[in-house]
């Protein structure tokens, strides 16, 4: 597990004011006011929602995690509509670098899910020639601007191969000049009660907590199957304010023809808008929103402020609630200095 210790920051590099220790963050959340977190390239909220928790999935409760999200920012008209439509008005839209200007004076805790698609293996796998993946240097200002005791950026698995070696290296780098002692976690969300195989890598940066940060244990048992997961939707017709509706795509080379195995997870849920998008494993169509995002762990309450084609790009960008759930659970362990083994809230699975 790659790990980057801190250090002095680098020539040039934009450094914020201190912010307060982590010790002090700690004493305000004891006051009763939690801890402030910024979420960048929020997309429809699935980490956001994760890092709240105070949801129910699959009959299973996810309590609140003492963390609130104080301002927020994506690009996506339809997913900022998304986002608040769940989770509240203090999401901003439009681009992130300008969004930073309206960042707030202080916070405990940045998360983001910075762009992939230069480096997942169903993109271009450009690293950080392309685009969209150097993105994330606009998360190193953001820590760099607010010095929050914690940062947490989730990337596709593929961040951790070979070729792309520099790039993370220079992604780790860059957040460490700031201070943070950065590690890449790789976690995978069938391990922690998601109903799909996703392997994601979390970087998570610390400065000066009370206890190390531990990646999540993986809850034990066996995985969740796509059965369990969406089986009782089997008889119910579309219905769009459920968002269960379906792409009629035909099984072919170009829009793809891998179907679900009911008595296992569900394969990784894409966020490309071509039809692409796994079979039921019984009925005779592909899987519809809904049943995508009981696959990607959102609670049935969560609805989307969209149609087909893009509910399903919000869907397959998102990080699992659950799995988020997790990661902020660790992250709030070591905040509070109960560092590896913490027990979990009662409800959590």
């Amino acid at each position: 597990m790659p790990t980057i210790t801190p250090d002095t920051p680098a020539p040039g590099t934009r450094v914020g004011k201190p912010g307060r220790s982590a010790g002090a963050a700690v004493a305000a959340a004891g006051a009763g006011d939690g801890y402030a977190a910024v979420s960048l390239f929020s997309g429809c909220g699935g980490m956001d929602l994760g890092f709240l928790g105070g949801f129910r999935f699959l009959g299973r409760r996810y309590p609140g995690t003492g963390f609130r999200i104080v301002w927020a920012n994506d690009h996506n008209a339809r997913a900022c509509a998304t986002y608040r439509l769940n989770l509240g008005d203090h999401i901003v839209e439009g681009d992130v670098r300008e969004a930073l200007g309206t960042l707030p004076a202080r916070a405990d805790l940045v998360i983001g899910g910075f762009p992939c698609q230069d480096i997942s293996v169903n993109g271009r796998m450009l690293g950080l020639a392309g685009g969209r993946s150097s993105l994330y240097t606009a998360m190193v200002e953001a820590v760099g601007r607010l010095r929050p005791a914690a940062f947490v950026a989730e990337n596709v698995g593929g961040v951790l191969f070979r070729r792309h070696a520099p790039a993370l290296r220079k992604i780790m780098g860059d957040f460490g000049s700031l201070g943070y002692r950065v590690e890449a976690v790789p976690l995978e969300a069938a391990d922690y009660g998601v109903p799909q195989t996703r392997r994601r890598v979390f970087l998570v940066g610390t400065r000066g907590l009370p206890a190390p940060f531990a990646a999540p244990a993986p809850v034990g048992g066996r995985r969740v199957t796509a059965r369990e997961a969406i089986g009782d939707l089997e008889g119910l017709a579309a219905d769009p304010g459920f968002s269960h509706v379906w792409s009629a795509a035909r099984e072919s080379p170009d829009q793809g023809s891998r179907r679900l195995a009911a008595d296992r997870p569900g394969y990784t849920i894409r966020a490309e808008c071509h039809g692409n998008i796994q079979f039921h494993y019984r009925l005779p169509r592909r899987i519809s929103m809904r049943e995508a995002a009981r696959l990607q762990s959102f609670p049935d309450g969560f609805r989307f402020a969209a149609r087909l084609r893009e509910t399903e790009r919000q869907i397959g960008n998102a990080v699992p609630p659950v799995l988020a759930w997790h990661v902020a659970m660790a992250v709030r362990a070591a905040l509070q200095g109960r560092g590896a083994g913490a027990p979990l809230p009662s409800g959590g699975c």
